[in-house]
């Protein structure tokens, strides 16, 4: 017998409604949800081990977003037919998700905790990636977890001067603004999105639009879990203990040699090595029981007084752990074209962050097809970024692509992506290795990206930039620093980091994280202000080195051009057997590449010369020739007749210039005025139903004075075309077998 669900609804200000439900699926779990919009439907699960690692000093918490096939009752690709490793797409949503959740579990809790999201039914008007966040924090909150919920994430665009919520597909395209936020019932945790050169202030009042939403969202999970009994008893844990007496023997001993370290303006490594040295001596102020039983205790309340120290120097003399002050941005140099082999490159170098940036042009061969569940596309531009560990000075294993690195990529690709030219012939491809990284690399992936488009000749609308921020603030005292470019020290110890992208005109794409609760609208308008200024330096930085794109690709780099064809003449460029196309390519020496698109063939002709590429496309447009009524063409006089003359007016086109149409005076023979092989300029009349085309010559020629038109006994001509010797008429277009 089925259970009784328990229920709760959200109804949106546009009348759509939200259910979540508990107590049918997955009871085992420590708590489960199913979330429903229109026919979107996701199944959230959450299991926590009952026992707390006391040897683990993060929070060992596993965010996984999985999209079944069936949902949308497709078949998955590929040999064994089931759903793999997860995509891109997949994983861009368990992090969203996971930002916002971690920190809303207790600092101490240290249980190993799996949320598992799975897509189970899929509406194309409702995308699930908005639903996400609602469904684990639904899950989390109906069980015994302990939790500072509930949080809560939705999709906010802006269309036509309009905000919406959790749009679809169509919308989405149509947005000028695209946000993913999330966050709890006092504040906003997470922001990340696309925007097309909007100002702080519009992206500041979709957030706050957002966030009204998420509250309406979060009571309901407190609603739907005040009916569920498990809810109300959270477990518990062997919480860690703290020792004030044994905090303030580590402040007193390491927090003035901290600071003094902090004061001194040294590099990253040389400022880890002299940290290590105070906390070895630290160490050392112990014996080795104490250590054995406190060490793990003794570590943590050294970071803890490391961050005030080097917190209180930035809030009371406005240095930072390089020296400078809190709105000064890092030296920069840059360089583009540094790599002689490649299509575009560019080094982009702030501080002791370095990213290098490649671009390779291709055709429609080499775009990235997407095909997901609620996704499918074809990128024409993508962006792949690389963070190998010798960019920290570690070792580390390698096993592919991680999570982080699909995050930035996709964050980079996004800024970079609305000032991208969508008539650009090629498909790009830019990827970003960080050589060196203390801060902001996704940042420095934009720039470099930015700069390598414009070195490989790509048409970019304008220069984009970004810069990460950072923010210290004292909810005691209220006083606060906002910091431009941070460094990864000030990431970890900072209260709120963001990055914002852009161009000199507005802002393309952010990311937000913030660490604190109720942070004022006041205080984030300024953070966003400072960071445009700071874009605007780092644009004019860049601009010193490429401030417009190349006129062209470069000399080596194949050219591409593209062509739009009637779609009925795709076969007959093609040929029987593709004998026309292979037959073209070999003698133009390019790649020529077709596909449909509606009632049109897309044809792109690849080649190293623009004079062989132009002669392709005049072949083409040869084979697919429409002549139009009313237009003037320049055709060859192919053959004549005592009634007229056949004249190609393109590959495999001929129409009928009667003799009458010769001349405004009266004609007599035909080959008094023309001869086989003349060029002549002649305007079409008409189309015959039956295909055949009536030209005339004398259209063109100013009509005499005083002219009165002479009567001449028609001649017999056989109806307007001649037949060739296998019985087709002249006029006729191929046929696409021919």
């Amino acid at each position: 017998m089925k259970p009784e669900p328990i229920k709760q609804s959200i109804r949106l200000d546009d009348g759509r409604e939200i259910t979540i439900e508990t107590g049918v699926l997955a009871k085992q779990a420590d708590g489960s949800a199913v979330v429903r919009m229109g026919n979107t439907m996701l199944l959230a699960t959450v299991v926590s081990n009952k026992d707390v690692k006391p040897d683990v000093d993060f929070f060992p918490l596993t965010v996984d977003y999985r999209e079944k096939f069936s949902a949308s009752g497709k078949f998955p690709g590929g040999f064994f037919k089931r759903e793999g490793r997860p995509s891109s797409e997949e994983i861009l949503v368990m992090r969203l998700v996971d930002r916002v959740l971690r920190p809303t579990f207790p600092k101490d809790y240290r249980a190993d905790t799996q949320v598992m999201i799975q897509l189970m039914s899929y509406d194309e008007d409702v995308q699930p990636d908005a639903l996400a966040g609602l469904a684990a924090s639904a899950a989390i909150a109906v069980s015994d977890i302990p939790f500072d919920g509930p949080i809560s994430e939705v999709r906010v665009i802006r269309k036509d001067g309009e905000f919406m919520i959790n749009p679809g597909v169509k919308d989405i395209e149509e947005a000028d603004i695209d946000l993913m936020v999330g966050g709890t019932y006092d504040s906003v945790t997470m922001v990340e999105g696309q925007m097309q050169e909007v100002s702080e202030e519009e992206m500041l009042d979709a957030i706050d639009f957002a966030h009204q939403t998420i509250k309406k969202q979060i009571e309901a999970q407190r609603e739907l879990a005040a009916k569920v009994e498990k809810a109300a008893r959270k477990r518990d844990y062997d919480k860690q203990e703290d020792n004030p007496e044994l905090y303030e023997k580590v402040k007193a001993f390491a927090y003035d040699k901290i600071y003094e370290i902090a004061k001194q303006g040294t590099s990253k490594q040389e400022r880890k090595e002299k940290f290590d040295a105070v906390k070895e001596a630290l160490m050392e102020q112990f014996d080795e029981e104490f250590l054995e039983e406190n060490g793990k205790l003794i570590s943590e309340y050294f970071a803890d007084v490391k961050k005030k120290a080097v917190r209180d120097l930035v809030l009371n003399e406005g240095r930072r752990l390089d020296g400078r002050r809190p709105e000064e941005i890092r030296p920069i140099w840059t360089e583009v074209n540094y790599l002689p082999s490649v299509h575009g490159s560019a080094i982009f170098t702030r501080g002791e962050t370095q990213a290098l940036a490649t671009v390779t042009l291709g055709t429609s061969m080499d775009m990235n097809i997407i095909d997901g569940v609620s996704f499918q596309d074809e990128e024409r531009f993508y962006l792949h970024y690389n963070f190998p560990p010798f960019s920290t000075g570690e070792v580390k294993p390698i096993r592919g692509t991680s999570r982080r690195e699909i995050g930035h990529g996709h964050l980079a690709q996004r800024a970079l992506e609305p000032m991208v030219p969508q008539d650009s012939p090629y498909t790009i491809r830019v990827v970003s290795d960080i050589l060196e990284s203390n801060g902001s690399s996704s940042m420095a992936t934009v720039c470099a990206g930015s700069m390598a488009l414009m070195d490989a000749g790509i048409q970019m609308k304008k220069q984009v930039g970004g810069i990460a921020m950072g923010l210290i603030l004292d909810e005691e005292t209220g006083k606060y620093q906002v910091l431009s470019d941070i460094l990864g020290d000030e990431d970890h110890l900072g209260d709120m980091d963001f990055k914002v992208a852009g161009t000199k005109d507005g802002i393309t794409a952010c990311q937000m994280d913030i660490k604190i609760k109720n942070l004022d609208r006041a205080i984030l308008e300024k953070a966003l202000h400072q960071a445009k200024e700071g874009r605007l330096h780092i644009l004019g930085k860049m601009n010193e080195t490429i401030s417009e794109p190349r006129p062209d690709v470069k000399d080596f780099v194949p050219k591409i051009e593209t062509i739009e064809i009637p779609k009925d003449f795709i076969g007959a460029v093609i040929g029987k057997g593709g004998k026309e196309i292979q037959q073209l390519q070999e003698d133009t020496d390019t790649v020529i590449v077709i596909k449909e698109e509606g009632d049109l063939g897309i044809v792109e002709i690849m080649g190293k010369s623009r004079e062989k590429i132009r002669e392709a496309i005049d072949i083409i447009r040869s084979i697919a020739f429409e002549p139009e009524v009313g237009e003037v063409y320049e055709g060859k006089i192919v053959s004549i007749k005592d009634f007229g003359a056949f004249v190609e007016i393109g590959r495999g086109t001929e129409g009928l210039l009667h003799i009458s149409e010769i001349d405004w005076k009266r004609t007599r023979d035909v080959n008094d005025v023309l001869k086989v092989g003349d060029m002549v300029k002649v305007k079409l009349l008409a189309k015959e139903p039956n295909g055949k085309l009536r030209l005339s010559r004398k259209a063109l020629m100013p009509k005499p004075e005083g002219y009165v038109e002479e009567k001449r006994e028609r001649r017999p001509h056989g109806g307007g075309s001649r037949r060739r010797n296998d019985g087709r008429h002249r006029s006729h277009k191929p046929r696409r077998d021919e």
